[in-house]
């Protein structure tokens, strides 16, 4: 069963240009390498051919991957987002109820995750807890370190 993801367009394209990446520079890089490798002798003894031959290896794996995730990819229209709940692509600013402290998030896919951007994958604990609430809700939110309650002050795209 394959898994359906959800992206941005400029999600999509971050993918597409490390495919382009991973096929057109470091694939020619390594054939390169296996052919140095090999010219210089036996191959039964060869580290190099053997290192070489394992990178390629894992490079073949890590394209097919790719290849399979943005086949399974579907682009997110923010046009058709509603800010009544809280859903995918959604700024949630919200304020922890036990600290006081208010935090802002922008709920996207793994893919595009990254918290120093400020956008957290929609697989986190959090986002989770967060999905589907509204505006002054309070979603109780099971964390590693035990269950934190967070107060939803603004939805926004």
């Amino acid at each position: 069963m394959t898994k359906v993801s959800y992206v941005t367009e400029e999600g999509l394209e971050k993918l597409k240009k490390e495919l382009e990446q991973l096929e057109t520079v470091e694939r020619p890089s390594i054939s390169q390498q296996i052919a140095e490798a090999r010219d210089k002798g036996d191959l039964s003894e060869n580290a190099e051919y053997d290192a070489a031959k394992e990178a390629q290896g894992m490079l073949e794996m890590k394209i097919s991957k790719l290849k399979d995730a943005i086949a399974n990819l579907r682009i997110l229209d923010q046009s058709k987002l509603d800010t009544s709940t809280v859903q995918i692509l959604n700024k949630v600013k919200i304020k922890n109820k036990k600290n006081g402290a208010i935090m802002e998030y922008t709920i996207v896919s793994d893919s595009e995750a990254n918290l120093k951007e400020g956008k957290m994958s929609i697989n986190t604990p959090i986002a989770k807890g967060l999905l589907g609430k509204k505006v002054g809700d309070v979603a109780e939110v099971q964390v590693p370190s035990g269950k934190i309650e967070f107060e939803i002050i603004e939805i926004s795209l």
